[in-house]
Formats: structure tokens, sequence, C-alpha cells
């Protein structure tokens, strides 16, 4: 009799508990940590929806910039941070190269963070300075080919996403090229307009300008549909090349012991935000694409794509 008693005591305890984590969070400010410089696509785009979520959520959310290493170091502060919904993460797909780049990590990504939110999706474009002869992509293969090793690409780190998506294109296309890394995308940009380097694969909305302007020329997309805003620039299926497509992605994250309750609060929240008519034009402006998944799609998208970055990093030969 008192265990039973004692059993029908427990259940609704549970229950309540439970729930009471949604029912109070958020309750004081939020702190979002951004493992990459102010001005970068993946500061610049989470600000945008951390500023609307703040009013949604109704607590102020504070963001810090916590740049280096590849955007390890402020991973790994929110990978081990207390798990109380707090502390939450804005990251790329750049969180799923890491691992193959920098095999000594004090966190897994797959294993300590847990998604919560996708905000949106981001083709990138192959640009090359506008004095070169090169019309069209099967131009700028066909010369490298002819010439091997002439051709240098510029990207913003070893392992960044930019870096990524060009050695995709350099595989698959079966060309040489000489890797160019620049501690900023202005620099790249600079010296592509320059003509010092040969191509640099730019995330869409930084490349917009200067292609509209004429400075650059655009020969090449890097995901599986045609940019709205580039309509006569091809994808790589459409030249025959398997394996070269890239999307670059921006999500939030949070430690994995978060409570569920608290993950599916943030999402919906998130979610809300980014179906209001003034976010999604925002986004828009930035070419950020609409990539709805539920947390745990977004989970299983960084453990495929980790594996896929582990064996590119080995068939490109880039040392960790």
């Amino acid at each position: 009799m008192y265990k039973s008693f004692r059993a029908f005591c427990i259940l609704p305890c549970l229950v309540v508990t439970q729930g009471a984590h949604a029912e109070t969070w958020p309750s004081r400010l939020i702190k979002a940590t951004i493992p990459f410089g102010a001005g970068s696509a993946t500061d610049v785009v989470p600000r945008l929806v951390f500023e609307r979520l703040s009013t949604e959520l109704g607590q102020p959310i504070v963001i810090e910039n916590r740049a280096g290493a590849g955007g390890t170091l402020g991973t790994g502060l929110v990978a081990k941070a207390d798990p109380d919904g707090y502390s939450i993460l804005a990251h790329s797909s750049a969180l799923a190269i890491a691992p193959a780049i920098f095999p000594n990590l004090t966190f897994d990504a797959t294993r300590d963070l847990a998604a919560a939110l996708m905000i949106g999706s981001s083709a990138m474009v192959m640009i090359v300075p506008k004095e070169r002869p090169w019309k069209t992509i099967q131009d700028f293969i066909a010369d490298a080919k002819a010439k091997p090793g002439s051709i240098s690409f510029g990207s913003v780190g070893i392992g960044s996403a930019v870096h990524i998506a060009a050695e995709k294109f350099r595989l698959a296309a079966g060309i040489e090229a000489t890797h160019v890394p620049y501690r900023g995308g202005p620099e790249v940009i600079t010296d592509i307009i320059g003509g010092r380097i040969d191509l640099y694969f730019c995330p869409l909305a930084t490349a917009l300008p200067f292609i509209r302007e004429g400075q650059v020329k655009a020969l090449l997309v890097s995901t599986p549909t045609r940019a709205a805003d580039l309509p006569d620039v091809p994808t790589p299926s459409e030249i025959g090349l398997k394996g070269a497509e890239s999307v670059s992605w921006y999500g939030v994250f949070v430690p994995v012991k978060t409570p569920r309750d608290i993950v599916e609060k943030l999402h919906a929240a998130g979610m809300k935000v980014l179906a209001d008519p003034a976010t999604q034009a925002s986004l828009k402006k930035l070419a950020v694409e609409p990539m709805p998944m539920k947390p745990a799609e977004i989970d299983e998208l960084v453990k495929r794509e980790t594996a896929a970055n582990l064996e590119l990093i080995k068939a490109a030969g880039i040392a960790p």
C-alpha cells in the first residue's frame, strides 16, 4: 500500500518539474556568442534575428564576439557552458568543418551541442577578376587544365566555408590551384579586383555589389539551384560537376544538456520571428533563403556534413 501511494505521488511531481523549465525561461538576460569577428556573415545574419528574437522572448540578448581559432574558441565556451538556456551560440556551416581542421578540439560539436534553430542558407558565388579572358566557367576550367598550377584562389582562412567550397570545386573540376588564405573577406575581394588572385568563392550578399558594378565577373554559384539574384550564372550540376555544391547555413545552438522544453521554446520563438514578413525581407537583402528544419534534423545535418568534410580534407590533402 505504501509503495503504491509513493509511486502515485512521484509521477505528478516529475511532470511539473519537466514543464517548469519552459514556464520560467527566460527570466533574465541571454548571452549569445558569435565565434567570428563583427561584420562577418556569421555575425550580421544572426544579429538581425537576435534583435527580433529578444523582443519575442521578452528578455535582452547580449551578443559577444569571441573570434579565434577558426571559430572554435567561442564554440568551445558555449559547449562547456551551463545548460540553462542562457548561453546560446550562433554558428554557420563552418561548425561541421572545424573537426577536420582542428583534430585536438576540447569539444565535439556533434555530442556537446544541440541545435535549436536554422536561420537560413546562402549561396556562394565564384568571382574572378574582370580583366581575365574567361567568359564562362567552361572557359575557366579549360584554361586551368591547359596551364596546371597557374591558378590561385583566396579564402578567409584554412577550413573556412569559402575555402571548402573552392576545394570542392577544384577536386570536381580536376584542376590544380594554389590556396591563398587571407585574414578577412575585404582583403580577398581587393585582390580579386586588383587581379592578384584568380578566384574567390564569396558569400553572395557580399559579392553582389561588386558584380553589379562590373568590378568582378561571376562564373558559378555553389548551390543546387540558381540564385534568384544571378539568374544567368550556372550551378555545378548544370555543367556536370558532381560533388561541387556548397551551401552556407546559419544556425543557433545550445549546450547539449539544455532541457528540451527550453530548446523547443527557443525554436518556436525563432520560427515565429523567421515567419515575420519584415524579417524575411531583411534576410532576403542579405541573400539568405529560408531553410526550415526541426532541431533534430539540424543535428543530423551537422553529423553528415562533419563526416563528409573529414573525407574532403583528406582528399584535398589539407594538413590539419
